[in-house]
């Protein structure tokens, strides 16, 4: 695992490719956490091919995943738990107390795989996703007691 660079940005795309449930961004916008010093962009290789990555970022002790996705064939692998403990990890050692994200409201194994992970349901938004049109559920991870 290691932080995101700006030549790793296709490899990322085609991984969000794989995952139409993960959030669709623009090449620009990878590029600009790739870049960003105060985002956190991680990718984790299998075989020196960048097979997941998780995008987020913090703001005091509020901190929040923005994106994760696991290529379709190193799913179910350990790899997404790796990142998003990592990610804990680092907004922890950093200060952050809670962590928040949305996940796409027909996103039941994410949902799952979320609180597997200490997350917990805090609420729906209607109309949150784009194409195709969705609720997004919001979720949050009390990082200190």
């Amino acid at each position: 695992m290691r932080r995101l660079r700006t030549g790793d940005v296709d490899a990322v795309m085609a991984i969000g490719e794989q995952a139409p449930e993960a959030a669709s961004w623009s090449r620009a916008s990878y590029r600009k956490f790739a870049e960003e010093n105060g985002s956190l962009a991680l990718v984790f290789e299998t075989n020196r091919e960048i097979s997941g990555f998780l995008i987020g970022r913090q703001v005091g002790d509020q901190a929040e995943v923005l994106n994760l996705a696991v290529a379709s064939k190193h799913r179910h692998k350990g790899e997404g738990a790796a990142l998003l403990g990592a990610a804990l990890g680092a907004f922890g050692s950093a200060g952050g107390k809670n962590v928040y994200l949305e996940v796409r409201e027909s996103n039941t194994d994410a949902i799952a795989f979320y609180e597997k992970h200490g997350f917990a349901k805090t609420g729906l938004r209607r109309g949150y996703y784009r194409e195709p049109d969705e609720g997004a559920v919001t979720m949050e991870k009390k990082l200190t007691g």
